[in-house]
């Protein structure tokens, strides 16, 4: 058999492919000139079956099978022509026509026909002879045959002889078949070799699928990587769920918000997640370029794998281009994958229509998905169902999460059965989903026993969801500790919560470095909690950048109006959020600009929000206007909430009307109320008017 290379150089015009070499038998195909075809089955996983149906053998074939062309082959194969037996064997192989198959294929191979060789192993295999197969495989393998070597070497691998395995399939790839690349790859990848990608690459290069999800999986992964905690993209706190616009510092945070959204365990699925990594040593710049660049080549090979039909790839494909804002192109993807039966994706195309105003649409995907057993779907089902008052259906879709395995729907039926008030249900469930590790059910319950009195059970389960990264869990133990006048450990607990991006966490810090006297250290932790939208922090903040600035000398005829600070624009922001001191501020440094209209609008606010100082600011602007009527009334407001200036004021003004008996009642409460000075002038006051009385 010394020519069988030689002579069967020309004639390898096909190849067979099986799903496994167990099985030689299921799916069957031909790909002309070696091309690297594989057989699926309709509606199979794709990651497993293009795993699978990496095939040993190829088949001899004319493209064209009819029953003139059967014909031609079997008379010329008949009259002793090698390549006609060839190709006829393979033809009835490829027919399922074993029997038929045989002799010719034995017949070719005995004229050292190569592919003859190959696909009489295939045969034999199919016929459960592996052995006497991978026998004629190493003949056709030597001779040359890429696709003999690739089913040797899987052969090889199946009996757990690595070193074997790997020299048969390094010998396929180095050839260039695709098959044995992706096989070689997945042996390297077995063993946490790098070179896998190397061959990886090679097999997606010549169109394997499954390579190329694979590829673009380790792309993925890779970028996710390179944007690890404190790395440029990588905002601290985010996606930690629901974070609350207030929350009051000294009281516990209540996270249970009952929506899909808030509930935290209603999230996206493939979001590939970013594991620590060590200190950042590439320029921010830089950094990103380099993820941006691997996600772009990882969304390549994902669309060609897509575009082949994996499913999975066209899911991963979906939401690389969701996060990335291009909607209708993750949508068309999500549509491929779910259409195909991608559980998974079908859920995300249904956020991706809630997210568009879409419910019906939404909800018609999560009940497929939900309904092929997906917990996610279901759980945003139950959300779905228990924003719209419809409490009994959404619990039967949380208690179907549950039964698909997933323990959100035990957290999302704790939620539930708070927000009725069943606080007993409501615990029971807490308990089942915080014993499985759900950080946030573990807050959760922490909350419901700490609001029952029971802070010595709380604790732990708020300690339990703060070690699994519950950022909440850490803010309430800070809360927890500064409740037993525990400062220090309370500050190490909202450190915790502060670096994590927790707004009034970093609030409380900042106030602990200002009582320390770490203005540097407190400014920090102050912007951080002002530019998370906390208006205590923003008040706070300005107060310390306003307490650096030198006192505004007095104001030059014709000089312009001078630009707000930057501490003005704080207490601004403070005051448009509400803040009734900033409010005040507010209108002090307009009244100090001369715009009494503006100084007016924020006294006003502050006023009639309960401000007394508001109330007595606002009064001075009216009886500076002549409106002594509207002002009486704002200083008798602030002077009941306990304002002694107004009670002042509102002494004076009484005095002048000659109302003696009411002005020496409020001289007496501006002198409870004082501060020292206003206490001794209404004192004198009071005196002046006694002696008008007894006159």
């Amino acid at each position: 058999m010394e020519n069988m290379g030689d002579r069967a150089t020309l004639l390898e015009t096909g190849r067979f492919v099986q799903r496994h070499p167990r099985d030689a038998a299921d799916g069957i195909d031909s790909a002309p000139n070696g091309a690297a075809g594989t057989a699926v089955r309709k509606g199979a996983d794709t990651d497993a079956a293009d795993h699978d149906a990496d095939a040993a053998g190829e088949i001899i074939a004319d493209t064209v099978e009819s029953a003139g062309a059967e014909e031609r082959y079997r008379r010329a194969a008949d009259a002793g022509d090698t390549p006609s037996m060839s190709m006829l064997g393979a033809l009835l192989l490829r027919r399922g026509d074993l029997d038929g198959a045989e002799s010719y294929l034995r017949a070719a191979t005995a004229e050292g026909d190569r592919a003859a060789a190959n696909n009489l192993g295939v045969l034999l295999h199919q016929r459960g002879y592996p052995e006497e197969a991978a026998g004629w495989w190493r003949i056709a393998a030597v001779a040359g045959s890429a696709a003999a070597a690739h089913a040797l070497g899987r052969h090889f691998r199946e009996r757990g002889d690595e070193p074997a395995a790997e020299y048969w399939l390094r010998q396929s790839a180095e050839q260039g078949h695709a098959l044995g690349a992706y096989a070689l790859a997945d042996l390297l990848e077995h063993r946490g070799d790098a070179g896998a990608e190397r061959w990886l690459r090679a097999a997606a290069e010549q169109g394997h699928r499954e390579a190329a999800y694979r590829l673009a999986r380790t792309l993925e992964l890779r970028a996710a990587d390179e944007t690890g905690p404190g790395r440029v993209g990588a905002g601290s706190g985010a996606g930690r769920p629901g974070a609350a616009a207030d929350r009051d510092p000294r009281g516990v945070v209540d996270r249970l918000p009952l929506t899909a959204s808030a509930a935290g365990p209603i999230s996206r699925p493939v979001r590939p997640s970013a594991p620590p990594s060590g200190p950042e040593t590439v320029p921010p710049d830089t950094a990103t370029r380099l993820r941006l660049s691997t996600l772009d080549e990882a969304a390549q090979w994902y669309q060609q794998a897509a575009a082949r039909g994996h499913r999975r790839a066209a899911l991963h494909l979906g939401a690389i281009l969701e996060r990335r804002g291009d909607l209708k192109e993750a949508g068309r993807w999500y549509l491929t994958a779910a259409k195909d039966g991608e559980t998974r994706a079908a859920c995300a195309l249904g956020f991706l229509l809630r997210d568009a105003g879409d419910e019906e649409s939404a909800a018609i995907w999560w009940l497929r998905a939900a309904q092929e057993g997906d917990g996610n779907a279901a759980n945003a089902l139950g959300a779905l169902h228990a924003a719209r008052g419809q409490q009994q259906t959404a619990e039967r879709w949380y208690r179907a999460a549950m039964t698909a395995g997933d323990v959100n729907g035990a957290y999302n039926l704790g939620l539930l059965c708070a927000s009725q008030d069943r606080v007993q249900q409501a615990e029971q469930w807490y308990r089942q989903a915080a014993y499985t590790g759900h950080r946030e059910a573990s807050n959760a319950l922490a909350v419901l026993l700490l609001q029952a009195g029971d802070a010595i059970g709380a604790e732990p389960w708020f300690s339990k969801a703060a070690e699994a990264g519950s950022v909440d869990a850490a803010f309430n133990l800070g809360i927890l500790h500064a409740g037993r006048d525990d400062d220090r450990t309370a500050l190490v607990w909202y450190e915790r919560a502060a670096a994590a991006g927790h707004t009034e966490a970093a609030l409380q810090v900042g106030i602990a470095r200002l009582r320390d006297g770490d203005d540097p250290g407190a400014e920090h932790h102050l912007r951080c909690a002002a530019g998370g939208g906390s208006a205590e922090a923003a008040f706070r903040l300005a107060t310390l950048l306003d307490a650096r600035q030198p006192p505004p000398g007095p104001p030059v005829l014709g000089e312009p109006m001078a630009e707000k600070t930057e501490c003005e624009e704080w207490y601004e922001r403070a005051a448009e959020q509400g803040h009734r001191r900033a409010q005040v501020r507010v209108g002090m440094l307009a009244a100090a600009r001369g715009d009494m209209t503006d100084a007016a609008r924020w006294y006003r606010e502050a006023a009639e929000a309960g401000s007394r100082n508001g109330a007595f600011n606002l009064g001075l602007l009216l009886a500076r206007e002549g409106n002594e009527r509207e002002a009486a009334l704002w200083w008798s407001r602030a002077a009941r909430a306990g304002h002694g200036r107004a009670a002042l004021r509102l002494a004076l003004l009484a005095a002048r009307r000659g109302e003696l008996t009411e002005g020496q009642r409020w001289c007496a409460r501006a002198v409870e109320l004082g501060p020292a000075e206003v206490a001794e002038r209404a004192a004198r006051l009071r005196e002046a008017l006694h002696q008008e009385l007894t006159a």
